[in-house]
């Protein structure tokens, strides 16, 4: 910032045109991935309650453990690696793309 009258703005709910708003798609993708996932399941846990014996995602068990605790505790901690690494590679796809175009711009 070596301007000191020019100020940098960042808008999520208006991206710039290009990088940013690629970036900012993938940012609501992946935050979309992860709030089905978390609250959806939530919602499918409450939907299926049973009475008496409990829910069928209580009876239903998956290496030896029930669904909704084996869910909750193995397949959320994976599926939130699983979609950070999907982030970064986009970011670097996106990023390699971007500076590519960026240098055509100038020849």
């Amino acid at each position: 910032m070596s301007q000191p009258g020019k100020r940098y703005r960042v808008n999520l709910f208006r991206p710039k045109k290009g990088h940013m708003r690629d970036e900012v798609l993938i940012i609501l993708a992946i935050l979309f991935g992860w709030g089905v996932c978390t609250f959806g399941f939530q919602v499918l846990v409450y939907l299926s309650r049973g009475t008496g014996a409990g829910s069928i995602l209580t009876r239903l068990t998956l290496f030896n453990l029930p669904l909704h605790f084996w869910f909750t505790g193995q397949l959320l901690p994976l599926w939130f690696i699983v979609l950070c690494v999907a982030f970064n590679l986009y970011i670097d796809r996106i990023t390699e793309y971007h500076s590519r175009r960026r240098d055509r711009s100038y020849e």
